[in-house]
């Protein structure tokens, strides 16, 4: 009886804490920040004020709360001097974006300086028109990014790519993004997925969180005004950023359809402000900070 009655008691009292648990969820700060991950920002978002005050802007971007960034350039600076001030700032930097350019060119020297900068990843950030007329490019450029990807995958480093909308363009009903996706080895080819340029190419981030779980260790989180149209001409998809929680993105279904452990990092990011930049930086940093999924 007595063994009956303390598995009764362990019984309850899990139940208990459980319901406690259940409760408190809506409330505590510990449940918010999306999969339990720190919320990064995308630099690009502030690259008018880091170029005015590099490490003055490190330090503002951290007292919003951010706690993770990613490097869109390096601004001429020594990767020591960047770590430098990131530690001052007391934030890491995971990722960086690289052109084609730099990477057909020099990456010994590119993964070098990724590698003591204390990258993760190495992300091609986009294409040039040029690069990009056909699904033949694609297909060519397919067989660039493995051979680059298994470069950095022996220093230790992971490559990706970050799409914008013009990857979702359809030749003779292959979509390049898609044929991108078959001919990449995922071991040696990631992408980071931008839930605004995805949205905006007319196709669903949840969708390809779920079919592909294995291809998206990064996410862009950046929001869309209502009302736009998908487009995958470039020029016509940039003209409708905003702060994260203001837009027609639903967040909570991203976020819960994203496999539980594949995404490692993701970053906050606005092409466009009509306010400051640190302004919609951190009001997209609060919207996320409190959002329950």
């Amino acid at each position: 009886m007595e063994s009956i009655n303390r598995r009764k008691f362990l019984r309850d009292g899990a139940l208990g804490l459980a319901a406690i648990s259940l409760a408190t969820r809506g409330t505590s700060p510990a449940f918010a920040d999306p999969l339990g991950l720190p919320i990064g920002l995308e630099l690009y978002t502030v690259r008018n004020e880091l170029g005015k005050d590099f490490d003055g802007t490190l330090q503002k971007v951290a007292a919003i709360g951010y706690k993770e960034v990613e490097l869109f350039s390096f601004l001429n600076k020594k990767a020591s001097e960047i770590r430098k001030s990131l530690s001052a700032a007391g934030l890491t930097c995971p990722a960086a974006h690289y052109q084609t350019p730099q990477l057909r060119t020099g990456l010994d020297e590119r993964i070098e300086y990724a590698k003591e900068l204390g990258l993760s990843y190495m992300v091609c950030a986009f294409l040039q028109p040029q690069e990009r007329k056909s699904i033949d490019d694609y297909r060519h450029l397919a067989d660039f990014f493995n051979k680059v990807g298994e470069q950095c995958q022996k220093s230790g480093l992971q490559f990706g790519y970050h799409a914008h909308n013009f990857e979702y363009t359809s030749y003779n009903g292959v979509v390049a993004f898609d044929e991108l996706l078959r001919l990449t080895d995922p071991k040696l080819f990631k992408i980071e997925l931008d839930c605004y340029w995805m949205t905006m190419g007319g196709r669903d981030p949840a969708v390809y969180l779920k079919r592909f779980p294995e291809r998206f260790p990064l996410l862009h989180i950046k929001d869309m005004k209502p009302g736009h149209a998908p487009t995958t001409d470039l020029k016509e998809g940039s003209d409708a950023f905003t702060e994260v929680g203001r837009g027609s993105i639903d967040w909570k279904r991203i976020f819960t359809a994203a496999p539980a452990g594949t995404i490692k990092h993701y970053f906050v990011e606005q092409d466009i402000c009509e306010r400051p930049p640190l302004d919609s930086a951190r009001i997209s940093y609060d919207y996320l900070h409190n959002l329950q999924v």
